[in-house]
């Protein structure tokens, strides 16, 4: 079994030389404005993906997958060279699509925003259902309370 730091230097190590690679020696016109975000190796390290973003449209995005899949030979052997491992691992290209989230999350975002200033616009024009006074008061029970003399104390006229 691999070690799990291991395994993660190694990652990082072929993000670094991918990124370098692309930069410096790949001279495909294809090759857009592209940046290297991440590597992940299998812990076997015989496989690795690395993610990658292309700043355009669509077009752009797949000229930019075709020029690295045909520089994927050189691009594992400079991978394999430098690691020293007795198997280069297999590098797979995968799209990083994270400003296509990050849209679709600040979309989600503005909706919940609205939706709430909604339900607080609501709100302050709310009038309760009931009556101001929910509980059921006897009046008869108010007026026994107020000129109830059944107690022992002598009123006024009585001192008389």
């Amino acid at each position: 079994m691999t070690d799990p730091a291991k395994v993660r230097r190694h990652a990082e190590r072929i993000r670094e030389l991918v990124a370098s690679v692309v930069r410096s020696q790949i001279k495909d016109p294809r090759l857009g404005m592209i940046t290297i975000t991440d590597a992940r190796i299998t812990a076997d390290l015989r496989d690795a993906t690395v993610f990658y973003t292309v700043l355009g449209d669509a077009t752009a995005q797949a000229s930019t997958a075709a020029a690295l899949e045909s520089a994927k030979g050189m691009l594992r052997s400079t991978v394999g060279k430098a690691l020293g491992l007795r198997h280069s691992p297999s590098l797979t290209f995968v799209l990083d699509d994270v400003q296509d989230q990050v849209k679709q999350i600040d979309d989600l975002l503005a909706q919940a925003r609205h939706a709430d200033a909604e339900v607080q616009r609501l709100a302050a024009q709310a009038k309760y259902a009931g009556d101001a006074q929910p509980y059921r008061v006897d009046e008869d029970e108010d007026d026994e309370t107020d000129g109830d003399d059944s107690d022992d104390t002598p009123s006024a006229t009585d001192r008389r």
